[in-house]
């Protein structure tokens, strides 16, 4: 036993290696490299990616780890529960043809710049012939990785949220739509008018002063992350110690980036608090996406859109940029960043209209992959759709079918973990508030408690137990999603 413990130890430092170039080549390709150099540096990345998949499928690694998973039962929780995710994953990856891997690991690798250029211009038919090749590979994944138990759609779900089904998916989104969907068509009526001071011009270089002390609020160690600038906002990183963000400025929206980099910075406060000791496992990180999406929602819409953090630091970007916000008093403010009404974007949704950003995805991911639906008729799906939904109908492609980086790299079966990172926060919130006064504590002009119970009840286990097992942890009970409606209610009643 203990040899064939080293020899796992030795091939999984090796595939965290892979994982660490993959983090690399990612972040650069997203930040500094230059559009034209994406296509040649895909050569490479599919080569590393084919390295990994034989590392991933050596037959001596998968002996190994099948002895390992037969006496599970004899390591310590951590290993084991290792042990059955990497069984899972083995089993999973010799299902799935070496050839087609490698050769979507390329695609994707050039479908993000030309998805950049497509979104800059407006143009999805510049972008059509890569996602008909993505959306080809994803339906024959739902083939190469069924099990008895696992088909279809449930397939792709399964690799973003383990244990969570279309059923379950489906009967979460049946409590939002039966029950807030007539409160949110009924708040967003009357379109609130954008008061005279957020249409001004706001100066980028004091856009980033100010999102660099917003990090410091939420307690983020800088020694451990850098922030930068990318299209679309996103977390990277490998283990506790290199945890990086993004952002993107916009001189006509001041709170765009302020809430991108307190969403961010939430994602990567979850990779910080993690268990060091986890660190050279595979358990690092967060538990899942739906568990990463609470924490970054939580951090966004429960602490970063309530009156009582802000009352902490309004009068620091009003020093910023002074003398624009001179004459704008807290309540006008937050009564601004909590506003509601029908938009076309996604990431600029409020928290009350977001989960209908996300349904309208979940029915057309199910259509696409069941192939009661093709991409050719996907930008008029979509906006017929959204229509129906928000009543309001998208001028462009950019800010319709567009708008998501998600679908360039072949990622269906995530967007569904955003809402239920969304309720997942809520249900965080009201078992926070049991042991302390959330919005009490951050009057101390940090979320210093608010991290630190978060690293007690979620952030510690990285990804050591599945995600619905530390919410029964975190919470004392299963998922509700009644938490998530009632915290909505609640909050926009008022």
């Amino acid at each position: 036993m203990q040899q064939e413990l080293r020899f796992y130890k030795e091939q999984r430092k090796k595939i965290l290696a892979f994982r660490y170039v993959s983090f690399l080549t990612e972040w650069d390709s997203q930040t500094d490299a230059a559009a034209g150099s994406i296509a040649a540096d895909s050569v490479y990345n599919a080569t590393l990616s084919e390295m990994s998949y034989r590392l991933t499928t050596d037959p001596e690694f998968e002996r190994c780890v099948e002895t390992l998973y037969k006496t599970r039962e004899t390591l310590d929780d951590v290993l084991r529960h290792e042990i059955e995710v990497m069984h899972k994953s083995i089993a999973d990856a010799k299902k799935t043809p070496m050839g087609e891997y490698v050769a979507f690991n390329e695609l994707t690798a050039r479908a993000y710049p030309v998805y950049v250029e497509a979104k800059r211009t407006c143009n999805f038919e510049l972008f059509r012939p890569y996602l008909e090749k993505i959306v080809d590979y994803c339906r024959k994944q739902t083939v190469w990785l069924a099990t008895e138990t696992r088909k279809g759609y449930d397939v792709l779900l399964d690799q973003y949220e383990p244990h969570y089904t279309q059923a379950k998916y489906d009967a979460f989104f049946d409590v939002v739509r039966e029950k807030l969907v007539p409160f949110v068509k009924s708040k967003t009526s009357e379109p609130q008018p954008v008061p005279s001071w957020a249409k001004q011009k706001f100066d980028v270089a004091k856009q980033r002063e100010f999102c660099e002390y917003i990090r410091d609020v939420l307690c983020f160690d800088k020694n451990f992350g850098i922030m930068k600038e990318s299209e679309h906002p996103f977390t990277s990183g490998m283990g506790t110690d290199d945890v990086r963000i993004t952002t993107h400025y916009y001189e006509n929206d001041l709170v765009s980036s302020i809430f991108s980099v307190i969403h961010e910075t939430g994602h990567a406060t979850y990779e910080r608090q993690c268990d060091p000791a986890l660190n050279d496992t595979l358990c690092g990180g967060g538990a899942s996406l739906g568990m990463h999406e609470s924490q970054s929602r939580f951090y966004e819409n429960i602490i970063g859109r309530n009156r009582a953090f802000w009352q902490a630091h309004f009068s620091k970007l009003q020093k910023v940029f002074a003398p624009q916000l001179n004459d704008v008093d807290l309540d006008e403010f937050v009564n601004y960043v909590c506003r509601v009404e029908r938009s076309f974007v996604r990431t600029e949704a409020d928290e009350l209209t977001y989960p209908l950003h996300i349904m309208l995805r979940y029915e057309i991911e199910q259509k696409l992959i069941d192939g009661s639906l093709q991409v050719k008729d996907l930008p008029s799906f979509w906006n017929d759709k959204f229509t129906e939904y928000f009543g309001i109908t998208p001028p462009n492609d950019s800010l319709g079918v567009l708008q998501d980086v998600h679908w360039a790299y072949g990622n269906f079966g995530y967007f569904p973990t955003y809402a239920l990172g969304s309720a997942i926060a809520a249900q965080l919130f009201y078992a926070m508030n049991k042991q302390f006064d959330v919005e009490s504590s951050l009057a101390d002009g940090t979320t210093a408690r608010v991290n630190e119970w978060l690293r007690e009840h979620i952030h510690k286990y990285g990804a050591s137990k599945y995600p619905d097992e530390i919410l029964c942890l975190a919470t004392g009970e299963d998922f509700n999603p009644d938490y998530y409606v009632n915290y909505l209610v609640e909050k926009y009643s008022k």
